[in-house]
C-alpha cells in the first residue's frame, strides 16, 4: 500500500452503535477504512478501538480532522488520539553500560524495521559513545548522582525539548527516572528481565541461577511514577534447563530483552497501544 493514512485510536464508555458511528464519520468524509479492531473490556465497561483509513480522497484536511472528529467523540465521553503515516515520530535511547538492545534498535532502525528517527543517544556513562559516533548519532554524558540527580534531569528534559524527541526508550538505563521527570515528559518504554519481584536488584540471573529457575523471560512496559509497574505492552519467555550456567541465562535473557524491546517499540511506533488502567490494548 502506497499513501498517507490516518489512525484514530479511542477509549470510551461502552454503548450500542459505537462502531457504525465512527465508521459513519470516515465513510461520510470520502474515507476508506483499511484496518479496523475493536475491543470491549467488560470490566471497565470500555469500548477500546484502532481504525485506520487512506488519506488519498479524505474530504477534510488533516489540520481539522481531530477538531472534526470532537462532533462524534465529545457525545460518547470519548478519548482519542490521531496520528499520520507519514510524520515520522523522533527517538531519544537511553543507556548504561550494557549494548545488546542499544545495537539492535540502531540496527532496525537502519533497516527499515523501526519508523522513526533517533538523533539522540543519552548515557549515564560514557561507555557507549563509541556506538553513537559509528551511527552518527549525538550522544551525551551526563553522570547521575543522588546528589545530581535532579540536575542531570534538567538537562535531560531541556536535550529532549532541544531535539524534538517524541518518545525515550530505555535500553538498559540502570538509573531511575524520577516522579518529576515522568510528569513533564510521559512517553518512556523501559525494558527489563521478568525476575522481578522475585529478584530485584544486582546479578538477578546469577541468584535465579542458583535457584534453579526453568523459565527466564523480559518485559517492556511505560514508565510511570510507579517503579516497573507501567503498563505491560510486550513480554516474553524461554525455558532454561539444568544444563544451562549463568551465563547461559544471560544470553538468552538478552535475546529476549532485545526482541521484546523491539516489538514494543515497533507497536507504539505504529500507534497500536492504547494504555488504560495501568495496562494496555496491543492491537495486531
Amino acid at each position: 500500500m502506497t499513501g498517507a493514512t490516518a489512525t484514530l485510536l479511542l477509549s470510551c464508555p461502552d454503548q450500542q452503535g459505537l462502531v457504525a458511528k465512527i465508521a459513519n464519520f470516515i465513510y461520510s468524509n470520502g474515507g476508506n477504512i483499511i484496518h479496523a479492531d475493536h475491543h470491549t473490556d467488560f470490566n471497565a465497561g470500555l469500548f477500546l478501538s484502532r481504525i485506520e483509513w487512506q488519506l488519498e480522497g479524505f474530504n477534510l484536511p488533516r489540520d481539522i480532522i481531530d477538531r472534526a472528529f470532537g462532533a462524534v467523540g465529545k457525545p460518547l465521553r470519548a478519548s482519542w488520539e490521531l496520528h499520520f503515516s507519514d510524520e515520522r515520530q523522533r527517538l531519544a535511547i537511553w543507556v548504561t553500560k550494557q549494548d545488546h538492545c542499544l545495537l539492535d534498535l540502531l540496527w532496525r532502525q537502519q533497516a527499515k524495521e523501526l519508523p522513526a528517527d533517533i538523533p539522540l543517544i543519552m548515557s549515564n556513562h560514557p561507555d557507549l559513545g563509541a556506538i553513537a559516533e559509528q551511527f552518527g548519532i549525538d550522544f551525551y554524558h551526563i553522570p547521575v548522582t543522588k546528589a545530581s540527580k535532579a540536575e542531570a534531569e534538567a538537562q535531560q528534559l531541556e536535550l529532549l525539548r532541544q531535539y524534538e524527541i517524541d518518545l525515550v526508550v530505555l535500553a538498559k538505563y540502570m538509573q531511575v527516572v524520577s516522579p518529576g521527570f515522568i510528569e513533564q515528559f510521559s512517553k518512556i518504554i523501559n525494558i527489563h528481565h521478568s525476575f522481578l519481584p522475585a529478584f530485584p536488584g544486582a546479578r538477578p540471573y546469577h541468584r535465579a541461577y542458583e535457584r534453579g529457575v526453568k523459565i527466564i523471560g523480559a518485559t517492556a512496559h511505560y514508565v510511570t511514577a510507579d517503579l516497573d509497574e507501567g503498563p505491560i505492552i510486550e513480554q516474553d519467555v524461554a525455558r532454561v534447563s539444568h544444563r544451562d550456567l549463568t551465563e547461559d541465562l544471560i544470553r538468552k535473557g538478552k535475546d529476549l530483552e532485545r526482541m521484546v524491546l523491539a516489538r514494543a517499540v515497533r507497536s507504539h511506533l505504529q500507534h497500536r497501544v492504547l494504555a488504560y488502567n495501568n495496562r494496555t490494548v496491543v492491537f495486531s
